[in-house]
């Protein structure tokens, strides 16, 4: 089971904050909203010189800043997490003679009272299961067919009569 993670995003083309960006940092710093814009503004043109000056800036906890061949600036975020965000071990614990509560219908009953309860149960005399009790029916449907079919072949057969007709007469209709 992992945490939530957070990583950060890096871009290029949104590089000017909103003013809620600039009243949270003058809280942050306990300064003013205008020399919160100043810290930043002097924040980002000493990471933009660092970065120009040095090929790569790390920034601790955050990620790597550095420039490629063309100029452009890159962002590599780093992908550790924090202490509290570590993975958490999930052990499943089973007790076997444990005692608690059960609601059976509108009764509240013990873990004990329903073991004993469903061994009672479990000893007495064995059900016959549905398939037995199909397959008896199955066969006695089979057998009632089977009775009148044969009945029914015999009674055709006795009642047909043959007739024969001599070779020599003619039938005239």
């Amino acid at each position: 089971m992992l945490p939530p993670t957070y990583r950060f995003r890096f871009d290029k083309y949104f590089d000017a904050p909103d003013k809620e960006f600039f009243s949270y940092l003058a809280t942050q710093r306990n300064i003013l909203d205008y020399e919160a814009i100043k810290w930043y503004n002097e924040f980002s043109f000493e990471l933009r010189n660092r970065i120009r000056a040095e090929d790569q800036v790390s920034w601790d906890g955050v990620g790597i800043l550095r420039k490629d061949g063309s100029g452009n600036v890159l962002f590599e975020s780093v992908r550790a997490p924090a202490f509290f965000l570590q993975p958490t071990p999930a052990v499943r614990v089973n007790r076997q003679d444990a005692q608690h509560t059960l609601l059976v219908g509108d009764r509240e009953r013990t873990s004990g009272e329903m073991n004993e309860w469903l061994q009672e149960e479990g000893s007495g005399r064995r059900r016959l299961s549905w398939w037995v009790i199909a397959l008896i029916l199955a066969v006695a449907g089979l057998a009632v067919l089977g009775w009148h079919f044969l009945f029914s072949w015999l009674v055709y057969r006795q009642s047909i009569k043959i007739l024969r007709l001599p070779l020599s007469s003619t039938l005239c209709l």
